[in-house]
């Protein structure tokens, strides 16, 4: 496999357990936008033990994992207690606290950066990806996931019924923040270097985007969003060359066509964005979809036999 294959392989796993982190908290109700510091956590993590320590990778990026888990939950209490674009500031801050502590930290290497020893291909994050993803589809089915769909549909009858909402916001936060912290260690392995600018808003942002135009119902939406945002642009940089070049054939132009303006592909990127909004405003996957799709499944059999 090119490098360039297998470099788009590694930011799509990544960019899937990542989403994976945000979609979790995000499912029972609490917008995160500090996705980027849970990562940069991980990462830094990683990246300090293997740089300082030569531990091997699974132990790096297991503790990078657990260190941003912890501090998910023990900020998730003070956090979660705000809420609508209050509780969405404060997530934010949080990155930006996370970023300003690395930035101004030497023994992190401040704006340098740090150099990662150890390396992992591409296969690494794949396989890790397939397992968060099985993962986070077991979580849903499960009596857990059934408080989180609830506790996001309606708080009130969910607290009538029973259910610790506060516990399941701040477990559903703690988690996301570990799987964030995964794809973190997991970036910092796969490209042996990291820097704090890397892990910046814009970070948090799009993977929210991943995550809310996904789809916010049911497991599938992150992993339609995160495949989406990050295989598009991709695609749009080799179908765009020849676009142009069949609509110039088109008009009569003769000769050698150049390239098109890189800066199209996030143009056309951003159309379809507002698009999906407008037309799928829950998102490309949700659970009205599944239905619909397994009725006609379990339907097709019986049209057979009759």
């Amino acid at each position: 496999m090119s490098g360039y294959w297998a470099g788009i392989l590694s930011i799509l796993a990544i960019n899937v357990i990542f989403a994976y982190g945000i979609f979790l908290p995000v499912a029972t109700g609490q917008l995160n936008l500090g996705g980027a510091g849970f990562q940069a956590l991980g990462a830094y993590t990683a990246a300090y033990l293997s740089a300082t320590f030569g531990l091997p990778v699974p132990v790096t990026v297991g503790v990078g994992m657990v260190v941003a888990g912890v501090v998910g939950f023990l900020i998730a209490f003070p956090i979660l207690r705000t809420r609508g674009v209050y509780l969405v500031l404060a997530t934010f801050a949080f990155a930006e606290v996370v970023a300003g502590t690395i930035l101004n930290s030497e023994t992190l290497g401040g704006a340098m950066g740090m150099s990662v020893p150890a390396f992992i291909d591409w296969d690494v994050p794949v396989i890790t990806a397939v397992a968060v993803t099985l993962f986070v589809f077991y979580l849903m089915s499960t009596r857990f996931g059934l408080t989180m769909r609830a506790t996001h549909d309606d708080e009130v009858v969910t607290d009538l019924m029973g259910v610790n909402i506060r516990m399941v916001q701040v477990s559903a936060f703690a988690i996301g923040g570990a799987l964030a912290g995964l794809a973190g260690g997991l970036y910092a392995h796969s490209f042996s270097f990291v820097e704090i600018q890397s892990f910046n808003a814009l970070v948090s942002i799009y993977v929210l985007l991943y995550v809310l135009l996904g789809g916010t119902q049911t497991a599938w939406g992150p992993l339609a969003g995160a495949a989406f945002f990050t295989l598009l642009p991709e695609l749009l940089r080799t179908v765009l060359p020849q676009v142009k070049t069949f609509l110039a054939t088109l008009v009569g132009i003769e000769g050698p066509v150049g390239p098109p303006d890189d800066s199209w592909r996030f143009v056309i990127l951003g159309a379809l964005t507002i698009a999906m909004m407008v037309l799928r405003p829950e998102g490309l996957i949700t659970r009205t979809l599944i239905e619909r799709l397994r009725f006609r499944r379990s339907a097709a059999p019986k049209e057979q036999v009759a």
